[in-house]
């Protein structure tokens, strides 16, 4: 199982502050697709991802245990 945090307007869009979910053996980008789907997630497309707390590319791997983050981009001033 994996544990995947989501952190700003998609924490709000999920209605959680993270979620279990089998991930093992899928990439980010194809997780990031299954829960956009799932959860009607916008603009994942621009959403960093980490793992594990280092930054990940959308083509990296997912193991089993791995920690997912899905961190916005912020505005501010």
């Amino acid at each position: 199982m994996n544990k995947v945090l989501f952190f700003a307007h998609l924490r709000d869009a999920v209605g959680e502050e993270f979620l279990s979910v089998d991930a093992s053996g899928k990439t980010v980008a194809e997780l990031k697709t299954e829960l956009a789907a799932k959860y009607n997630l916008p603009k994942m497309d621009t959403v960093m991802t980490a793992v594990n707390e280092e930054f990940a590319s959308n083509d990296e791997v997912i193991q089993d245990g791995d920690e997912i983050a899905f961190i916005p981009p912020v505005s501010g001033g």
